[in-house]
């Protein structure tokens, strides 16, 4: 299965983790952006986070089926059995199995049991059975998943069918049309970035008025760019009016299908489908979001969606706590620039409650290799005196023994530091963001030995920092 395009949140996790702080900016700008990897075609890449839901794709397809859209036959099984009964029921000579993992490059994935790809072609129910087996309940490893891995609940078993031809086609917002965009390829069924990235002229856009919405005639004109032949243009053109109407009902931010094919009977198919919806959307489209699979989903980030916080785990070891995405940045860049290693991002927001506070540090906390702390406040909206009741709170709560850093800068920032030097905790207060980076990379650097014994002799030990 070819890679999505536009990528999800994961690909700016592995974006974050692979370069450093300031590096990683442009990067998470990149695969955030609505559609990033077309930039040097003349669209612009949107600097800003995004949180968009994803689904499986049994689920996606099952939105297509339901807006008219031509789709091969298919269910979803949850055990071996299951994909039997379905196989059987099909009563097509070759069926289709494929994992449902929410990670990209399923095909050239490895499963924990040995099976090597997570789309199968079988020649049989008892077959499709066997293949599940080694699917269902087992953990699927792809470039996209990392050593973690992302366990496969079920699975989808669909007939197979024969394409004369495969094309690329998307749907997705972007900034320099100010509203969607249809994007189509005569390329399909491989990596869209691959092709976007060597031969650009293959790819075309069609930008769609926000307010006038999809004309049919739109919809043929790309059609015919992407090569369909003139016999099954109109079909191909009525599956793009209607993918674009499912766009515009679900709040989708982005659609994918790849590839859209012209069978061997002349029809135009969707054999794939990925999805992902607008997080603002949740309110009024709770149908779809009461499906978020979270088995797929780290549990801090659960957790973070829970407690309303924007986070995102990373492979470092100094924890931060930051209100505001671009200081957030900023803070991890200068804790990088003292020699330190950020081991998140997190951005409690202009309007953090005490309880979200506490919620932040147990979600930093919960990382195991997290071996110091730096706050980094500036209160505008935010007020330091909620922060810092909530860093007492938590600091009490969780009976944190690790060395935290503050620094707080706004409104009622005396007040704040009047409830820390009240608490009588040990936590080291400071003004300056630069010394504040500093001394917490001193920090860790100098107890990192000795906090790694402290942990593998399972010592109850309370740092006590200098004032």
């Amino acid at each position: 299965m070819a890679a999505c395009v536009f990528y999800s949140r994961q690909w700016a996790v592995a974006a974050l983790r692979s370069s450093g702080p300031r590096t990683a900016l442009r990067a998470a700008a990149q695969v955030l952006g609505s559609s990033g990897l077309f930039n040097n075609l003349g669209l612009q890449v949107q600097q800003q986070q995004q949180r968009n839901l994803a689904l499986h794709e049994y689920l996606s397809m099952e939105l297509l089926q339901e807006a008219g859209i031509s789709i091969p036959k298919g269910h979803v099984a949850k055990s071996p059995d299951e994909a039997f009964a379905i196989a059987k029921k099909l009563g097509s000579k070759d069926v289709v199995i494929k994992a449902q993992v929410l990670a990209g490059g399923r095909g050239k994935g490895t499963f924990e049991s040995g099976l090597k790809g997570g789309v199968k072609i079988v020649f049989s129910p008892e077959e499709a059975k066997a293949v599940s087996s080694q699917m269902i309940g087992k953990k699927l490893f792809t470039k996209q998943t990392g050593k973690k891995g992302r366990i496969c609940n079920q699975v989808l078993v669909c007939e197979r069918r024969y394409p004369r031809r495969e094309y690329y086609f998307a749907i997705t917002m972007e900034r320099s049309f100010q509203g969607p965009v249809l994007i189509g390829s005569s390329q399909g069924g491989v990596n869209i970035e691959d092709v976007a990235a060597e031969t650009p002229e293959a790819i075309v856009k069609e930008p769609i008025d926000i307010v006038e919405g999809i004309r049919k005639e739109q919809a043929v004109r790309l059609a015919q760019k992407m090569g369909f032949p003139h016999n099954i243009v109109d079909s191909a053109a009525e599956n793009m009016v209607k993918l674009y109407e499912l766009f515009l009902k679900y709040d989708a931010t982005m659609v994918e299908i790849n590839p859209m094919v012209e069978d061997s009977d002349g029809a135009v198919l969707c054999m794939d489908a990925k999805i992902n919806f607008d997080s603002n959307s949740a309110y009024r489209q709770k149908k779809i979001f009461d499906l978020q699979d979270w088995t797929q989903e780290d549990e801090r980030d659960k957790a973070a969606t829970k407690a309303n916080l924007n986070y995102i785990g990373l492979d470092g070891n100094i924890g931060c706590l930051v209100n505001g995405a671009g200081l957030a940045m900023a803070t991890m860049d200068i804790i990088k620039l003292h020699g330190g290693t950020p081991a998140n991002f997190l951005d409690v927001g202009g309007g953090a409650t005490v309880d979200q506070v506490t919620e932040a540090f147990k979600l930093i906390t919960s990382d195991k290799k997290v071996q110091a702390i730096l706050v980094n406040i500036f209160g505008g909206i935010m007020r330091c005196d909620v922060i810092a009741q909530g860093i007492v709170m938590a600091v009490r709560d969780l009976e944190i023994k690790i060395p935290i850093v503050v620094r707080l800068q706004g409104t009622r920032v005396d007040d704040a530091k009047a409830l820390i030097a009240d608490s009588g905790l040990k936590i080291l207060a400071c003004d300056d963001l630069d010394e504040a980076a500093k001394m917490v990379s001193r920090l860790y650097s100098q107890t990192n030995q000795l906090i790694l014994l402290i942990i593998n002799a399972s010592l109850n030990i309370v740092f006590h920092l200098p004032f």
